[in-house]
């Protein structure tokens, strides 16, 4: 029984895509080198897979030869066919900017110094002297371009210099604040140690109130003391204390 008729459309599954590209791909390549070999015939294959990469097979040695000779074969039966008929606008429009890119592209390679042998000694000088003002115009453009870059790390230079100045600043103010509120503690500290030695000084030394308050020495027969006077006695020593002032006591 043979497999049904496959639907000619884009595989959704994305694991199945990828699966029948892969069977299809070689089965293509495989066909492509049996037709090179039975027929004796010049085979290119170009495959460009949905992530860009590239597969090829040419029955020849160099793909390059194969697409310039297609390029010819190509180019040279449109132009066999349209000779015989008026040439449209556009196929004028597309000779003439075809022709433009070739110089151009033959300009680049000799500017790169490719294909000299075939410029004359007149081209050759043109050549040299439109390098030479390449040369110039490249160097002048060099220069400005240093020159601006030096003017902005000079402008830099000036931007950082001034934070530095102010951030200098900045610092010896701090500094001197700190230098006077050290001065200040210290000046504190020394205060209060010179009290504290002032008060070990005067702790150490004896009271200078024991000195005015020693023991005199006198004679026992000189000190005031009580002596007892019977009642007799008292009107007898009267006359004598009114006459003299004295108390009958101690000896004056």
């Amino acid at each position: 029984m043979g497999r049904g008729r496959v639907e000619l459309k884009r595989i959704e599954n994305k694991i199945n895509r990828q699966v029948t590209f892969a069977k299809r791909r070689n089965g293509l390549l495989k066909k492509a080198y049996e037709l090179s070999v039975l027929c004796d015939v010049e085979v290119a294959l170009i495959i460009f897979s949905s992530r860009g990469k590239l597969f090829e097979f040419c029955s020849t040695s160099s793909m390059f030869k194969t697409l310039e000779r297609y390029q010819k074969c190509s180019y040279g039966a449109l132009e066999a066919n349209t000779s015989t008929m008026e040439t449209p606008g556009t196929y004028q429009e597309y000779l003439r900017l075809k022709a433009r890119v070739e110089v151009l592209q033959q300009s680049q390679r000799n500017l790169l110094g490719e294909d000299l042998d075939l410029l004359s000694r007149k081209e050759l000088e043109q050549l040299e002297h439109q390098l030479e003002v390449s040369v110039r115009q490249i160097r002048s453009t060099k220069n400005q371009f240093m020159l601006d870059q030096l003017a902005n790390l000079q402008k830099k230079e000036q931007m950082l210099q001034e934070v530095n100045k102010t951030m200098r600043k900045k610092l010896d103010e701090i500094n001197a604040q700190k230098l006077k509120e050290i001065n200040a503690h210290n000046h504190i500290q020394l205060s209060w140690e010179a009290k504290e030695q002032r008060k070990r000084k005067y702790s150490n030394q004896p009271p200078e109130v024991e000195k005015f308050f020693q023991p005199l020495d006198c004679n026992a027969t000189l000190q005031i003391r009580y002596n007892p006077i019977i009642q007799n006695q008292i009107t007898v020593a009267a006359p004598i204390q009114n006459v003299s002032g004295f108390l009958p006591g101690c000896m004056p």
